[in-house]
């Protein structure tokens, strides 16, 4: 079963990476592929509140997207996970 996680920073300034959405999404690389591809452009992160630019990039396992808003700056990864069952 492959997953999409969204990770982004919360809490101030000493900020930590948070595990903000998870979406099972079946057992097709290429439709996880998508599903990632989708929520790096539609994903609306905690920071900044209003994103007015997003800068996305392909990673090798999902995205790095760096929102602009009206004050700051501020980024999140979807990343793409596949579950391990059996250690």
């Amino acid at each position: 079963m492959w997953w999409v996680i969204v990770e982004e920073q919360r809490g101030g300034d000493a900020r930590a990476w948070n595990v903000t959405k998870t979406k099972p999404v079946g057992a097709d690389r290429e439709h996880v592929g998508e599903v990632a591809r989708r929520l790096a452009f539609s994903h609306e992160p905690v920071h900044p509140p209003a994103v007015k630019e997003r800068k996305v990039l392909r990673l090798a396992d999902g995205y790095l997207v760096i929102g602009t808003g009206p004050m700051a700056k501020c980024h999140f990864r979807v990343t793409l996970g596949h579950r391990v069952v059996t250690p």
